[in-house]
């Protein structure tokens, strides 16, 4: 179910009896898609995978983000579930890529893809969430997958979440829905649409605790967050906030944070 801008659903409405789950990497667009879920779903619940990445200190991350959620609204702390880890450690068997091993991170590799591309690896979480959600009689699904910045990896197009609900629900007899509300938009918008679900605090949970940097590096600060600052993800994220914050700051109504 990919939702285009303008059209949220409206909080506390046919959703707010089901559960949900999300798949949660502790990076700035899961953060975003958890707050997202919290104000729509009467339930949700979290899920990361341990895949051998290069950048797992955005694991560390992962509880950071649900604590600062929870305390930042007392409706998301209600309605927020357990959280679960799974172990799929096979990624390096199948492939070598910079995000799973030391090769270096460019944009474009041999096959035109980044470097960073982990062929299947959005399949394989979805296909994994859904068997983990299956027994839990969960049949909605929260990604953060985006065809507007999706860096060229081909499992985060629209049309690959559209066939895999198909396939999930022919092989599994299943109704699962996959929701994924950043799908049109860009990071500018994922900035803002972070404001619009828990304002300025919620931006700055998602700056403070959220990791996106390829290469794992958490030493430094910049308005934007952690990381090395040069990497793929990096520069998105950057030139993502920076537009945030310039159109923040033609509302002068509302404090606006410094891209310095």
């Amino acid at each position: 179910m990919s939702e285009r801008l303008g059209q949220d659903a409206a909080a506390h409405g046919p959703l707010a009896d089901q559960t949900a789950l999300v798949i949660f990497s502790g990076g700035q667009d899961s953060a975003t898609c958890l707050a997202w879920a919290l104000e729509r779903f009467g339930h949700v619940r979290t899920l990361g995978f341990d895949y051998g990445q290069r950048h797992s200190v955005e694991l560390a991350c992962r509880q950071n983000l649900r604590q600062g959620m929870a305390a930042l609204n007392p409706q998301w702390g209600q309605r927020l579930g357990p959280d679960c880890l799974l172990d799929i450690d096979l990624f390096r068997q199948l492939a070598n890529t910079a995000l799973t091993s030391s090769a270096p991170i460019e944009e474009h590799g041999p096959d035109g893809l980044p470097t960073t591309f982990v062929p299947g690896r959005n399949l394989i979480f979805i296909l994994h969430a859904a068997a983990w959600a299956y027994g839990l009689d969960i049949r909605h699904m929260v990604l953060g997958v985006c065809q507007s910045d999706y860096s060229g990896y081909p499992d985060c197009r629209d049309d690959s979440i559209k066939a895999m609900q198909v396939a999930l629900n022919t092989g599994m007899g299943a109704n699962y829905v996959l929701h994924t509300p950043l799908m049109w938009r860009s990071k500018k918008d994922a900035w803002t649409l972070a404001r619009s679900l828990g304002g300025s605090a919620l931006v700055d949970l998602i700056v403070e605790e959220s990791h996106t940097c390829y290469a794992g590096q958490r030493g430094k600060r910049h308005p934007w967050g952690y990381g090395c600052g040069q990497c793929p993800a990096c520069r998105l994220r950057a030139a993502g906030y920076a537009e945030y914050v310039a159109a923040c700051q033609t509302e002068s109504e509302k404090p606006c944070p410094k891209n310095s």
